[in-house]
């Protein structure tokens, strides 16, 4: 299933991803950002089960801000598996 999400507060400003039905990873793609670091994020999430990379993710700062990418990646895929039920 394919999501998108909006992050806020990052300077990224859009998430695409994908979740099998068992909530694996299969693709994810940043919108602006850091591109080598958001495509690294990528890689290494692409796989991972969407709870570990939650747990993994959750939380990091980006510099002063309270959020980061990798958080709100983190985000949008506690959103994708709560809407998925």
């Amino acid at each position: 299933m394919k999501f998108t999400y909006y992050p806020q507060g990052t300077c990224s400003s859009q998430i695409d991803f994908e979740l099998d039905e068992q909530n694996v990873i299969r693709d994810v793609q940043f919108t602006g950002g850091c591109h080598g670091n958001l495509q690294g994020i990528s890689v290494l999430v692409r796989g991972m089960a969407a709870t570990e990379a939650v747990s993994k993710l959750q939380g990091i700062r980006c510099g002063y801000k309270n959020t980061s990418c990798p958080d709100q990646l983190a985000n949008a895929l506690l959103q994708a598996m709560n809407q998925k039920g």
